[in-house]
């Protein structure tokens, strides 16, 4: 069976790693646009500190839960760790009884999402003994659960272990040409491209992609920026930090901490670091990390993720011998490796496994 996996960030990656291991002949193609959200993104993995409706939640428990065996897997495939690190995560507060009710739903969930971890409360003086830059009045939840994850190397594992199997990488634009009761054609710079199935998996772009066969996708970009410091110290082992918005800090060994992020509706695919966007990633660290004052800005990364109405994925067939991957916000890196797994099956004519229904194109 051949398959086209339209776009090459973590959501097509992991649709073209599980779709070749298999036995499916794959062919990725990605046009190598500036601001993937792959690229960008942050790389927390703990979907039991995030606010998903309760519909929702059992995909993304069960998409934590995956990371550990694949990440072993791609380490094994490809000789290289894929940054999989379970470091645990602080929900930080100076409020005590805002901490209490973070507990209490923390508890619940762990209770039926064994990979949270245990749970316990942190003073202040502990807290920064995890975290050292935090601010010295806020106290924490602690989960030991919570993991981190590089996405630009975890893309890259999965992409090298699927050419190792056979899988083609062709660098270029795709346009779409229907092809009644068929899947679509795939036209590229270069080559013409028929298959079984075509997987569109293109991110932020995957509306304007699939509109060219009359399907409307409502798929769209939300402007993220992250900030990467150095900092004098060892980081390796420091735990992810959730203040009580959506921004957060986690750090990565090579005493680098990341910071973020904006999300900006709106703004279109415009690839720029902005001056109010830096401005509120930098007042909301050193609000919770005052800490980070002294480090050195690095770099700050933009990536547009594929944001949908109700902030849930896209999975699953739209037409004849499409199916779509796409939409999932702020949590491509937690949910797009067990997702790729799901829609891989599909794209193969199987079940998922999974109750995918809440993900419907037509929901």
């Amino acid at each position: 069976m051949r398959v086209i996996v339209i776009g090459s960030g973590i959501a097509g990656a992991a649709t073209a790693y599980h779709l070749v291991r298999r036995g499916a002949e794959v062919v990725v193609v990605d046009a190598g646009l500036a601001g993937t959200a792959t690229a960008a993104g942050a790389g927390i993995v703990s979907p039991w500190t995030s606010h998903w409706e309760d519909a929702l939640f059992p995909l993304a428990s069960a998409a934590a839960a995956y990371y550990p065996g694949l990440a072993g897997q791609l380490a094994e495939e490809t000789g290289e760790a894929s940054s999989y690190e379970v470091v645990g995560g602080m929900l930080v507060s100076e409020d005590e009884s805002e901490l209490g009710e973070r507990e209490r739903r923390l508890t619940e969930r762990a209770a039926i999402a064994p990979g949270a971890g245990k749970i316990r409360r942190l003073d202040p003086v502990q807290a920064r003994e995890l975290f050292p830059p935090l601010a010295p009045e806020l106290g924490a939840v602690h989960l030991s659960g919570a993991a981190r994850v590089d996405g630009r190397q975890v893309r890259q594992a999965l992409l090298t272990a699927s050419r190792r199997r056979g899988a083609r990488l062709v660098a270029s634009h795709a346009r779409l040409s229907p092809r009644p009761g068929k899947a679509p054609r795939v036209l590229t710079g270069g080559e013409v491209f028929d298959a079984d199935v075509v997987v569109a998996a293109a991110g932020a772009w995957t509306a304007d992609l699939v509109a060219q066969l009359g399907i409307r996708v409502p798929v769209t970009p939300q402007r993220g920026q992250i900030s990467h410091f150095d900092v004098p110290a060892k980081t390796s082992a420091w735990p992810v930090v959730l203040p009580r918005t959506s921004h957060y800090l986690l750090a990565f060994p090579g005493s680098r901490v990341v910071a973020g992020a904006t999300r900006e509706s709106g703004a279109g695919f415009d690839h720029r670091v902005t001056a109010a966007g830096q401005r509120e990633v930098l007042e909301h660290a050193l609000a919770v990390a005052p800490g980070l004052a002294d480090a050195t800005l690095a770099e700050t990364r933009v990536g547009f993720r594929p944001g949908t109405p109700d902030g849930v994925p896209v999975l699953g067939r739209a037409a004849d011998g499409l199916v779509l991957a796409t939409g999932f916000g702020a949590a491509g890196l937690t949910l797009a490796p067990f997702a790729g797994k799901l829609v891989a099956a599909l794209a193969l004519g199987e079940d998922a496994g999974f109750d995918l229904s809440v993900c419907a194109p037509d929901r």
